[in-house]
């Protein structure tokens, strides 16, 4: 017999009693399972009905339901178009998607533009200087108590109310009227665009070294310059490419014809006052939330950086701001999404986006439902990419515990 008994109580390889489900409404398991065949049954029964009783009014009233009208000719005339468009050929498909890429366009560059003046603005809120900071707060104070469709009617009448072209203000070659502001434009050329495949590569590249530097820093505690090598790649490389092509070089700069410009590039006057009504009202928001990011840094941290013989600039680049984006990104990306939805407020000013494009296209088709709905899904779909987008990069800089 052996030296020692083992009790079967205490061993661990016992497998645990599976709970069994009873049929009674004191068993929680149970009483979850019925409520959530409820709701759910609820919500189906919610839905069928609203979709029926829909259908029923629609055939009450001979209107026709269906995405049949997206292949018919558009025949709306689109001021500003990044696509080729023609509203004597092009269908209503094609009209709701030149309003799509207006969407975007605005979207993403007011997005850069905003996060660029923002963070100026909320660093400025905490500068020594009196004037700075108290200009910064006026800024923010007076801009993000004004809603933002007051402001894109200020700032389409401040442009409506220029000269007209004969007398435009200009800049050189840059032209500020009523047609808006015209700039010169490099003409396309195919060594653009090999430059422009170079400069990807040479991007791919300067990520690949920084990766490797870091990695040398944490062997060998010294990390080999980045800036040389990302210059030879970023600009050397675009430039050889550019060079070996022939080095086009074709500038289109407006001229006067008449009562307009031809040549050149345009920024209308909807655009304009579009994109600078949301920069300006987004930038008010993301200033503040800059401001309280860099606040929530313990005062520490800048007193270390500081004995360490760093000057402010410096501390504030390589170690204020990059732990205070753990702060500042979660509402950075609600100012985001708020900019991009409010980007549909641009019917008030006559800017083609996908809104003023879909609501033409449901007052010449009858089709109300369909064209809400693609409205609604142009909006959830851009809103859902920025929240992925967002929620990855702040997974990515997030902390990583050892």
């Amino acid at each position: 017999m052996s030296a020692t008994a083992t009790d079967p109580r205490s061993s661990g390889t016992r497998a645990k009693p599976k709970r069994t489900i009873r049929l009674s409404w004191s068993d929680p398991v149970f009483r979850n399972i019925v409520w959530q065949i409820l709701i759910v049954g609820f919500v189906a029964a919610l839905v069928y009905y609203l979709v029926s009783n829909t259908n029923r009014n629609l055939a009450d009233r001979h209107i026709a339901t269906g995405f049949a009208f997206l292949s018919r000719n558009a025949g709306i005339g689109i001021g500003e178009s990044l696509i080729p468009y023609d509203s004597a050929t092009s269908t209503f498909a094609q009209a709701l998607l030149v309003g799509l890429v207006n969407t975007i366009r605005v979207s993403v560059i007011g997005i850069v533009l905003a996060t660029v003046l923002g963070t100026a603005i909320g660093i400025g809120r905490l500068s020594k200087n009196w004037l700075i900071s108290r200009l910064a707060q006026l800024y923010v104070e007076v801009l993000r108590d004004i809603p933002v469709l007051l402001q894109l009617l200020f700032w389409y009448a401040l442009l409506q109310s220029l000269p007209g072209a004969r007398q435009a203000l200009h800049f050189g070659n840059v032209f500020l009227s009523q047609r808006g502001l015209k700039f010169p434009l490099l003409v396309w050329n195919a060594a653009y665009g090999w430059a422009f495949a170079a400069f990807l590569v040479g991007l791919l590249g300067t990520i690949a070294w920084n990766r490797s530097a870091k990695r040398r820093q944490e062997e060998y505690g010294i990390k080999p310059r980045v800036w040389p090598v990302a210059l030879a790649l970023l600009i050397g490389l675009p430039v050889i490419a550019w060079a070996a092509l022939g080095a086009p070089l074709v500038v289109d700069a407006p001229a006067l014809r008449g009562f307009n410009f031809l040549g050149g590039g345009t920024m209308t006057p909807e655009f304009t006052a579009l994109l600078l009504g949301l920069v300006i009202y987004s930038a008010s928001y993301i200033a503040e939330i800059v401001r309280s990011g860099i606040q929530a840094i313990p005062q520490g941290q800048w007193e270390a950086a500081g004995a360490l013989g760093l000057r402010p600039g410096s501390v504030l680049r390589l170690v204020v701001l990059p732990q205070s984006l753990r702060v500042i990104i979660p509402p950075m990306t609600s100012q985001y999404l708020n900019l991009a939805k409010n980007s549909s407020l641009a019917i008030a000013i006559g800017y083609p986006d996908i809104v003023a494009i879909a609501n033409t296209t449901l007052n010449q088709t009858g089709q109300a439902i369909e064209g809400i709905g693609i409205i609604m899904a142009v909006y959830l779909s851009i809103s859902v990419s920025i929240s992925l987008f967002m929620n990855w990069y702040n997974a990515r800089i997030a902390l990583v515990e050892r």
